[in-house]
């Protein structure tokens, strides 16, 4: 199989995996050395997807949905799961099924099918409670409060909007009090458990059931706030803090006009006292408390570190530095575990409410990311850093939030995802944006990874690129000689997977996508071909990317670079084809290829080399990691670069020093950053200003190219990317040679014709990999 037709299966599915051929033997999957995994988007947008309007049918025995791999019998109106083998009868609204006449979930090419469920009632609409820091300076909090009015005017009319605004205390907002501006006092150094939130906000006496229901349930309370069954109505005193968006857009602008920093005094060599664990306590607790089980996000706009009440993350005396690198790795870091458990247990109660925290953090210092990764991450809530309220990375990433139409990011709500797979395959655990429900059966395996010991998963919060990467492990022992395994002999050969996920679609309906995938069995002792022509190795460097981020959060003393470099050789010197002790004759397929290329990219990227990053930003790169599809995660990991010349149109370069030149520009696109990088030549020719004279029309077309493209790289992407425009040998040149292969350094023997020169000791792609050669053909 050709490395494009991976991509080609994932336009159809949303499913890409690691091997597309699998060994049947625990064995032979060991020897793969790349783990067995499948990177699915629950909620791709898949054009031709048919969507029925009726509920699915399901296995009696595995409660798997019927799919075009079931084997049918026409005549006794009975289909044979591929899962479980059990027989099933067809229900009689099918009695005309035939050959010719095939239902749609049957049709070979409806892979992937989605169903519009019925709803008991009317379907809720989303709820957005807002949470702002006030502790901020006077031109920061203008910004943020210009941006969220912005924000609301953007919100869909029916949408339930509320406020919390918070500072050294937490202020509950009554948008439903239209007099004069009303709010709730909370203490911001005492966490607030939800009773006392229901009790001090009056809402005992409204009959909300307090507590949301069990975290397995997807849309528990349809069309009813707190059970009451009555629709997008909600009980009086409920509506006093939760209105339509139309309703109670005039209050909300009020008091956004009139809100002012936080009024506790500062000393000078002091910080202030935020309590953003309270406040996001309180926030927690209302939607709790009001709308459990429905769709609801928290938008928190944080613009400096919790120094009050539970999440501290720092003490308020401005000579205590924020922890870094070094003083987690060295457990030196006072405040971090305590806060970590008050996030993990925040988490929890998210989870099992179904809702979803976003966190948008602007300060030039660090405000806790890393703590609250936890509840971010489990909830599948969006996160977006900044330096500045005024920057545009803030305010475009807000309005791609609410962005409608077909650039919108299709964000979804209360997902429940679950997998059935063949005999012989276990699911050792989930890293991506959910949280395990601890749903343990036949399939799950008794090594858990990250999100494990489940074969189900909740997804409070899912969009059109949100991926969870499964990871599998091959159940089988090696059978006696002549005696095929369960798996070899059993559905000819073909191992099945099937994805359903439950979830509540921004229309409003509750939808369930299957997606049933099949693939080889092979006897990997004696088909290495095979399973060689089935590795999808850009899968596998997502994933490998993935595990190793998981590891170096979850494992003391882990060294990724080493892990690394052991599971190269290891693949190299199991799968390349060479003479022992011959490193000349060593040589790659091409679906391995590019592989090491990756791997040495992803040595020196951000998620390995920490060294310059803060807790904040690396947490903040390991969620994006963790959530984006295949094609976004490969950009982090091995940025794009492209070349524009007069000589040729715009052309991918590789990633080298070598592509600088003096009459080039290069367009770098590292996902969280785009870089326009100008040649010292077009640089001197734009300050001289030839561009504006219109004998020169065709450099002001060049110049203008790479501004497009970063512009309309920048439009479709959340969060939005860092514009960097700069010149060689300019200051801001150092965001393009940061990501460069190092061919020419300062002590190379020889300069490239650009004349660039990287100032590193780290060792080029071409030098790692004669060392990869060395090593791998050794006997």
């Amino acid at each position: 199989m050709a490395a494009p037709d991976f991509a080609d299966l994932e336009a159809v599915d949303g499913v890409r995996l690691t091997w597309n051929v699998w060994p049947n033997s625990k064995v032979e999957a060991t020897k793969c050395v790349v783990p067995f995994a499948a990177l699915y988007t629950p909620v791709k947008r898949l054009p031709d997807m048919p969507v029925l309007p009726y509920e699915p049918i399901r296995c009696k025995s595995c409660v798997a949905v019927l799919n075009p791999f079931a084997r049918v019998d026409f005549i006794g109106k009975m289909w044979v799961c591929p899962f479980c083998y059990q027989r099933n009868q067809f229900p009689p609204h099918y009695a005309a099924i035939s050959e010719q006449n095939l239902p749609a979930e049957l049709f070979p090419q409806y892979t992937t099918i989605e169903y519009s469920l019925p709803l008991a009632a009317p379907a809720h609409p989303p709820v957005f409670l807002f949470l702002l820091d006030t502790c901020l300076i006077e031109e920061e909090l203008g910004y943020l409060k210009t941006a969220v009015s912005q924000a609301i005017g953007l919100l869909p009319e029916n949408a339930l909007v509320g406020l919390i605004t918070y500072g050294s205390l937490v202020y509950v907002h009554e948008l439903g009090f239209g007099d004069c501006p009303k709010m709730f006092v909370f203490r911001g150094g005492k966490e607030a458990s939800q009773q006392q939130v229901v009790d001090q906000l009056g809402l005992a006496g409204a009959g909300v059931g307090v507590g949301a229901g069990p975290g397995g349930k997807v849309g528990g309370v349809a069309g009813g706030v707190g059970g009451t069954g009555h629709g997008a109505v909600l009980p009086g005193s409920v509506a006093r803090f939760l209105l339509p968006a139309q309703e109670c857009e005039f209050t909300l602008s009020t008091v956004l006009d009139e809100l002012g920093r936080d009024a506790f005094p500062v000393a000078a060599d002091k910080r202030p006292a935020r309590c953003t664990g309270t406040a996001l306590t309180v926030a927690v607790g209302l939607l709790g408390a009001c709308v459990p089980n429905t769709g609801a996000r928290i938008l928190s706009f944080v613009g400096g570190p919790c120094t009050e009440g539970p999440g501290v993350i720092v003490s308020r005396e401005l000579s205590d530095p924020i922890r870094s690198h070094k003083d987690l790795d060295k457990d030196a870091a006072p405040h971090y575990n305590k806060a970590a458990k008050f996030y993990e247990g925040l988490a929890k109660q998210l989870v099992a409410q179904g809702h979803v925290l976003d966190l948008f953090a602007s300060a030039l210092d660090q405000v806790g990311i890393a703590e609250m990764k936890v509840a971010v991450e489990r909830t599948g809530g969006l996160v977006a850093l900044s330096e500045s309220y005024g920057h545009t990375v803030f305010k475009d990433s807000l309005k791609r939030v609410f962005q409608q139409g077909d650039a919108s990011l299709g964000l979804s709500f209360n997902g429940l995802l679950e997998l059935h797979c063949s005999k012989d395959i276990k699911v050792q655990g989930a890293i991506g944006p959910c949280a395990s429900l601890e749903k343990k059966g036949p399939s799950t395996s008794d090594t858990a990874i990250s999100q494990g010991h489940t074969t189900q998963w909740k997804l409070c919060g899912l969009d059109a690129l949100t991926t969870v990467a499964v990871l599998f492990d091959i159940a089988t022992a090696q059978q006696p000689s002549g005696a095929p395994s369960a798996a070899a002999s059993a559905a000819s050969q073909q191992l099945h997977l099937q994805f359903t996920t439950s979830y509540q679609h921004p229309s409003g309906e509750t939808r369930l996508r299957c997606t049933t995938i099949t693939r080889s069995w092979v006897d990997g002792s004696i088909a290495t071909a095979d399973l060689v022509a089935g590795f999808d190795q850009e899968a596998a460097a997502v994933v490998v990317a993935r595990l190793m981020s998981h590891k170096m959060e979850a494992e003391e003393e882990y060294d990724a670079t080493r892990w690394l470099d052991r599971m190269l050789i290891r693949v190299c010197n199991k799968f390349g084809d060479y003479r022992k002790d011959d490193p000349a004759s060593f040589s790659l397929s091409p679906n391995f290829s590019i592989f090491p290329q990756f791997l040495f990219n992803l040595r020196r990227s951000q998620f390995v080399q920490v060294f310059g990053s803060s807790p904040d930003e690396t947490a903040y790169f390991r969620m994006a990691l963790n959530r984006e599809n295949v094609l976004n995660c490969l950009v982090m990991i091995q940025p794009t670069l492209t070349s524009y010349s007069f000589n040729a149109p715009p052309e991918p370069a590789l990633l080298d020093v070598a592509a600088i030149a003096v009459d080039r520009i290069l367009l770098l696109d590292a996902f969280f950053s785009v870089v326009i990088f100008h040649g010292s030549t077009i640089a001197q020719w734009r300050n001289a200003g030839y561009h504006n004279q219109p004998e020169h029309q065709a450099f002001a077309q060049l110049l203008a190219a790479p501004q497009a493209d970063a512009t309309a790289i920048m439009a479709e992407r959340f969060p939005t990317p860092r514009l960097v425009d700069c010149d060689q040998n300019g200051s801001q040149a150092r965001f393009l040679l940061a990501k460069l292969n190092p061919s020419a350094t300062y002590n190379s023997a020889s300069t490239v014709p650009g004349g660039e020169v990287i100032l590193t000791d780290d060792v080029s792609l071409q030098v790692f990999m004669e060392h990869l050669q060395r090593l791998a053909v050794q006997s």
